[in-house]
């Protein structure tokens, strides 16, 4: 069903009608006897609500038409030609048909956290004390209480974070705190990105206050209630937090040049002022959560499985889908028995990867990187994150042989849907599961993780106090992990450089995680990274060695209207005070 937001003030509605007719329902109940079942049975009600709201927040696997973000991006190409991810990288996406799609899902959840926060407000826990002389009664009492609270709280977390959903592709958008009628329609309007971001801002502030640190996390940093994980937690909001006055202080929402002429420029940049305070408030916001205590955040020590887990220290907020094995079969190279290639990453992926034993970049001739053997001696997350030619991955029968992906071989051309790149996916990929026995696995999206938290300091660190000491601390930090041990941050770089390494981690380290369609757009370089023609090898073989030669995959377009999605034509059409965004 395709909703607008008057279809969904109507659906909505008829959630608060019933949330409303069943609070009084209870109400009559409640006064004459309440059962310990009824108490929870109303808790878990609400709480539904709630977990409605968090479902709106989407996950990065197939939102494209079957896709990954990344595959919108330099990081990759999908295979199906059918896939709406193809009109993001053609340019033939406009306001009535823009590929995404997920503005009416933002408002939708916003909407339920609405109509989740008055839900909560309804209930009258002095009528649930049935029995005041019973201990374990009023612990119930009084857990309910704090559970109430807490969710609350999660709920403001969820609202806050759709609207950072919205505003990086939007700008500003109207904000509400309410669930409306249909007679508050006409009267929506955008507000201005300024306010968009000291809404969000404030409101994780708020719940950061209210929610716990972490849920009874062990020695080991594992979370030990699994019935609380993916909630929102106080290094969650502040999180948020960070990342939001990350983009507020970059270029793209600083400099409305793309869009000269435009008549709302509030909407697409905030106002003329200090950058550099603008880079301190995110520096310091990221070290709030570096500093949080009581989180038991830490490194995990292994990249390679890090995607498969769901329950690890370096993981501060997640969601967990249920178990399947469809990632693995849409990803797994054509050869492998019941494998559609999916997502296939790029070669200007692979070059973005550093020579291990030198921590300089392949362009670099003293790199000593070798063309010939262009795999070897790299960046250990390249073999982490793609699958390259002749390197091993199980087979969905568990049997593990070499993926061939030269012309003629197993994996590789001319064969139909055969990798355009030359390379296959390899991270968040379960190798374990046999897809002939129709195993499964739970697979976990991650919003946000410890490295981030430390590359955006440094980031910011680094625009507004280069060559502070913290710099070069949590840049290696990232770069050290158990089995990655990259060389660290070199000395005697300047600002510049210091910014073109720090940008270059962020892609590695973060390749499919849906981070770089929006970095690129922040930094202001997609013209010449999106727009860019996007590039896989040609791999041929002769006898037992193999000669890899660079080629365009697919010209890739992007225009200065891009940075901002359009908002959608069907909003415009029954929302009059609603204003388009530049050059749509």
């Amino acid at each position: 069903m395709k909703f607008n937001m008057k279809n969904i003030v109507y659906f909505l509605g008829a959630i608060v009608l019933f949330a409303i007719a069943s609070c009084q329902k209870l109400d009559r109940e409640i006064i004459t006897d309440l059962s310990k079942t009824q108490i929870e049975k109303s808790f878990s009600s609400v709480s539904a609500l709630l977990n409605a709201a968090y479902s709106e927040i989407p996950t990065g696997f197939t939102g494209l038409g079957g896709a990954m973000m990344a595959s919108a991006t330099d990081e990759a190409e999908y295979t199906s030609e059918n896939s709406v991810v193809q009109n993001f990288n053609n340019g033939s996406w406009n306001a009535i048909s823009e590929p995404e799609g997920l503005w009416d899902n933002f408002f939708r959840g916003i909407r339920k956290v609405n109509i989740f926060l008055v839900s909560t407000d309804s209930i009258n826990l002095d009528k649930f004390k049935y029995d005041i002389n019973s201990a374990s009664q009023q612990l119930v009492y009084n857990n309910t209480l704090s559970d109430i609270k807490r969710i609350k709280y999660e709920g403001r977390f969820v609202r806050a974070f759709l609207y950072f959903e919205l505003i990086k592709r939007y700008g500003g958008v109207p904000i509400m705190t309410s669930a409306l009628s249909e007679a508050d329609i006409p009267n929506i309007q955008r507000n201005t990105l300024q306010e968009c971001v000291q809404f969000i801002s404030n409101e994780c502030d708020s719940a950061a206050l209210n929610l716990p640190a972490s849920y009874l996390v062990d020695n080991n940093g594992f979370n030990t209630n699994t019935a609380n994980l993916g909630r929102a937690t106080k290094g969650a909001a502040l999180a948020l937090k960070a990342r939001l006055l990350l983009y507020a202080a970059s270029d793209l929402f600083n400099n409305p040049s793309w869009a000269t002429g435009y008549a709302k420029p509030e909407l697409i940049s905030l106002p003329a002022g200090d950058r550099n305070l603008r880079w301190k408030a995110a520096a310091d916001a990221a070290k709030v959560v570096i500093d949080l205590p009581g989180t038991g955040y830490a490194l995990f020590n292994n990249y390679s499985t890090l995607f498969r887990a769901f329950n690890n220290a370096e993981l501060i907020f997640t969601r967990s889908e249920a178990p399947s094995n469809g990632f693995e079969a849409a990803n797994y190279p054509i050869g492998f028995d019941k494998g559609q290639s999916g997502n296939t990453p790029s070669q200007d992926l692979v070059d973005a990867y550093d020579v291990k034993s030198t921590g300089k970049p392949i362009t670099d001739p003293t790199s000593n990187y070798n063309p010939a053997n262009p795999y070897a001696d790299r960046d250990p997350r390249l073999g982490f994150t793609i699958v390259t030619n002749m390197s091993n991955l199980s087979t969905v029968s568990g049997v593990t042989r070499q993926v061939q992906l030269y012309t003629g071989g197993r994996d590789g051309k001319p064969i139909n849907n055969a990798s355009k790149t030359g390379y296959y996916l390899r991270k968040y990929v379960n190798e374990s599961l046999n897809l002939l026995l129709n195993t499964t696995a739970v697979h976990s999206w991650v919003y946000f993780r410890l490295p981030e938290i430390w590359l955006n300091y440094a980031e910011a660190l680094n625009e507004y106090s280069p060559g502070h000491a913290d710099i070069k601390i949590y840049y290696d930090r990232v770069r050290g992990r158990t089995g990655v041990a990259m060389p660290l941050l070199p000395a005697g770089l300047n600002q510049a450089q210091v910014r073109d390494k720090i940008r270059n981690e962020r892609r590695v380290e973060f390749a499919f995680e849906d981070h770089r369609a929006w970095d690129t757009r922040r930094w202001m370089i997609a013209p010449t990274t999106l727009g860019a023609p996007l590039r896989g090898v040609n791999i041929a073989q002769s006898g037992t060695t193999f000669t890899y030669t660079p080629m365009v995959v697919e010209t890739r377009v992007f225009q200065p209207k891009m940075y901002l999605y359009p908002i959608p034509q069907g909003e415009l059409n029954i929302i009059s005070k609603l204003v388009q965004n530049p050059l749509w």
